[in-house]
C-alpha cells in the first residue's frame, strides 16, 4: 500500500485537488494508492499525539502510514516553506517506524510564481533526516488555480506531461 499526503488541513484546498489527480493517475498504473489530507488530522493533536503520546484518532492514521511503502507529499507553499501542521504531522508519527528507508515522491503546489521551490528544497531535507529515499524529480506547480479545470484535472498539456513523467517514475520507483 502506498499513501499521499494532501500536505494541508485547509479545507477544499487545490492541493488536496492534486493529491487527488495523483491518486486517479497512479492507481492507472496497477498500485494501490491511499489518500491522506492533513484536514482528517484530529483538531487537537498537538496536545494529544505529540512527545509519545497517542490519542484514539491518530492510530488509524498511525496504522495508514506504517503500512505505506511509498509517499507523495503534496506541499503547498506556506510562507515561503510548508506548512506547521505537515511537520506536526511528521512529528506526531512514530520515530523512526513510519518513514525511515521508505520511498517518497514530492510535488510543490503555489499561488504564486515558483510552484513552492524553496518549500520542497525544504522539506526534502526533513525528509533526508527521516531517512527517506527521495525521487529525484520534483514536480512544482505554480499558480496551481490556473492549472486545474472545472473537473480539478491538469488543463495545460506541458505541465500533464510533466506530471505524468513523475508519476512514471513513481510507479517504477
Amino acid at each position: 500500500m502506498n499513501l499521499i499526503i494532501s500536505g494541508t488541513n485547509r479545507e477544499r484546498s487545490n492541493s488536496l485537488k492534486i493529491a487527488k489527480y495523483y491518486q486517479q493517475e497512479l492507481q492507472r498504473k496497477g498500485e494501490s494508492w491511499e489518500l491522506l489530507s492533513l484536514s482528517d488530522l484530529p483538531r487537537d493533536i498537538t496536545v494529544t499525539d505529540l512527545y509519545g503520546k497517542r490519542s484514539e484518532a491518530f492510530e488509524p492514521i498511525q496504522a495508514l502510514v506504517s503500512r505505506a511503502r511509498k509517499f507523495v507529499f503534496i506541499i503547498p507553499e506556506y510562507n515561503g516553506s510548508f506548512p506547521g501542521i505537515l511537520k506536526v504531522f511528521m512529528d506526531a508519527c512514530s520515530f523512526p517506524a513510519s518513514f525511515f528507508h521508505k520511498k517518497a515522491a514530492l510535488v510543490g503546489v503555489s499561488t504564486g510564481k515558483y510552484g513552492n521551490i524553496r518549500g520542497v528544497d525544504h522539506f526534502t531535507g526533513v525528509c533526508n533526516y527521516m531517512r527517506m529515499h527521495v525521487l529525484p524529480l520534483k514536480i512544482h506547480l505554480p499558480k496551481v488555480q490556473d492549472e486545474l479545470g472545472d473537473d480539478d484535472q491538469l488543463i495545460d498539456e506541458l505541465t500533464a506531461k510533466f506530471v505524468q513523467e513523475q508519476i512514471e517514475e513513481i510507479a517504477r520507483f
